[in-house]
């Protein structure tokens, strides 16, 4: 099949792209390098937009969250990430959290039965030399297509260190030390109790000697050359938040707030907690607990909080380096490599954070790209929504000398009427935002 757009890159943002293209009968060849002999140092498998470090789209509240206001916009766009997530949800109390092989598997189903798509095991080493191309291959990008991007850019990439959390079989769990609720046992989605995390109390003296663990363990070495990269904050490993105070665990990823012990009828000191991992519920992955932590001394260190002294791993955290190019300054407002704008970037090596994010910033890449092929003028998404502040973000409204990756926040979305009042104004940014996109979503074809 001869291709009108090259996708490279089968993860969240090439998969959404290849999507809104295909759908709308245009000939996409997506490219992935994964299942031609290739693979990556965080990936397990071959499968189409495999989910590598949690497994959590985070909130799927769209009244008071931006993370679950994009995810309101995505839905709206038949998006196929948010379609596929829908399907392999587990609870998670107000997030959205999903069983990964089953939420792979509906993205790489949905893929293959669309005739105008070819679906390409292989491995890419330069950007092509002509046609309309979209770069999706994420922050682990193969090496010698890194040195090609780098050499179309004119400058190196950006790096960070991202962090992957453990995972734990549910069997091996006690469960009479530990217990579920959810924080405040809120309940949210359809497949939500209340009680959707397993928690493991911990004592002041119980969690003093965890942290001293994290603060003393074997960790991994890094090279000299990446001594000085920085980590994205929203994957901190669990050691380095250690380092930074004797409680910052225990107002992170360890707080105990809203968690009743049904033992004592009290909030513990501080609270390990886990979250289901799959649908059959087998595998439930340690929430926060991203960690640059050896094998063993994870396994050692682990199975000394409550409930998980005879704990056995599906998977051990680990560590990895993450590129992104400096979009702001790269970058048109459709995404174009502004020196070769036949090429589209999207996803995570633009510099947004997160699978909702990267996934929708492929499906933005997906439609202008549509738009441009129907020779039909793109009209942007205001920048008062999800999807315009994030893409405005990328696109140049970031401080360029400091651009670091990002997740959608408020923070992006112009002010609303400052004589709102704080305690409705989460409300106020999504309300407007949802008047704003009705009118932008008729432009789209």
């Amino acid at each position: 099949m001869t291709h009108q757009i090259h996708i490279i890159g089968g993860g969240m943002a090439g998969s959404e792209a290849a999507w809104q293209l295909a759908r709308r009968g245009f000939r996409v060849r997506l490219s992935e390098m994964r299942g031609s002999g290739e693979t990556t140092a965080a990936h397990q498998g071959d499968g189409l937009a495999e989910l590598v470090c949690s497994n959590s789209f985070r909130s799927d509240d769209d009244e008071k969250n931006a993370v679950g206001l994009l995810h309101h916009e995505m839905r709206r766009c038949d998006s196929l990430i948010m379609a596929a997530a829908d399907k392999a949800r587990v609870p998670a109390g107000s997030a959205l959290a999903v069983d990964r092989d089953v939420f792979s598997a509906a993205v790489e189903a949905a893929l293959r039965e669309l005739p105008n798509l070819e679906v390409v095991r292989e491995r890419v080493d330069a950007l092509p030399a002509e046609g309309m191309t979209i770069v999706a291959t994420g922050p682990l990008t193969a090496a010698s297509l890194a040195s090609s991007i780098g050499t179309a850019t004119g400058a190196e990439s950006l790096a960070f260190f991202d962090a992957i959390a453990p995972i734990v079989y549910h069997d091996s769990i006690d469960m009479d030390v530990c217990w579920m609720a959810s924080r405040w046992d809120k309940a949210a989605g359809p497949e939500s109790t209340g009680k959707d995390y397993i928690n493991c109390p911990m004592n002041k003296e119980q969690y003093q000697a965890f942290r001293q663990g994290l603060l003393d363990g074997d960790k991994t070495v890094f090279k000299e050359w990446e001594a000085n990269t920085p980590y994205f904050d929203g994957c901190m490993p669990i050691e380095v938040m250690a380092e930074r105070g004797e409680d910052t665990l225990r107002f992170g990823p360890m707080k105990p707030v809203g968690l009743d012990d049904p033992r004592t009828g009290r909030w513990p000191y501080a609270v390990v907690q886990l979250r289901q991992d799959n649908k059959l519920g087998t595998l439930w992955n340690m929430v926060g607990f991203q960690t640059k932590l050896k094998h063993a001394e994870q396994v050692r260190l682990f199975r000394t909080i409550p409930g998980l002294e005879n704990a056995e791993f599906a998977r051990l955290g680990g560590l990895h380096r993450n590129t992104f190019i400096h979009s702001p300054t790269l970058l048109d407002r459709q995404l174009r490599l502004k020196s070769a704008p036949r090429i589209r970037f999207a996803g995570q090596i633009t510099g947004c954070e997160g699978y909702v994010e990267s996934a929708s910033v492929g499906m933005l890449a997906g439609l202008m790209a549509a738009a441009e092929l129907a020779g039909r003028p793109w009209t942007p998404p205001p920048v008062t929504t999800a999807l315009g502040a994030l893409l405005g973000h990328i696109t140049g409204d970031a401080e360029a000398d400091t651009y670091q990756p990002m997740n959608v926040n408020f923070g992006l979305f112009p002010p609303v009427d400052p004589s709102v009042k704080k305690k409705v104004r989460k409300e106020a940014y999504t309300t407007r935002a949802k008047a704003d996109f009705g009118p932008w979503l008729e432009t789209l074809a």
